[in-house]
């Protein structure tokens, strides 16, 4: 199972639930590339094809919606 969180642009932001274990992360989908991002802090954690410019955008809308995203995470998954 994977829920998109909110689509920005050409960007799917989405959780996968098999990631319970790991710390708070999301994943972009754009095309046939997906990266994943830490939460907290904002960090990447795989670049999944796409190039440094595009990273570095993506990065800032997930910094931009950070707090969003670690809301959903919690909801989601709960807290340890």
């Amino acid at each position: 199972m994977s829920p998109t969180l909110k689509h920005i642009g050409p960007y799917r932001f989405f959780f996968v639930s098999l990631d319970y274990g790991e710390p708070p992360h999301v994943h972009v989908q754009h095309e046939s590339r997906v990266a994943k991002f830490w939460l907290d802090p904002v960090a990447l954690a795989d670049a999944g094809g796409f190039k440094a410019h595009e990273l570095n955008r993506i990065a800032r809308l997930v910094q931009t919606h950070r707090q969003e995203f670690l809301e959903q995470w919690y909801a989601f998954f709960g807290r340890d």
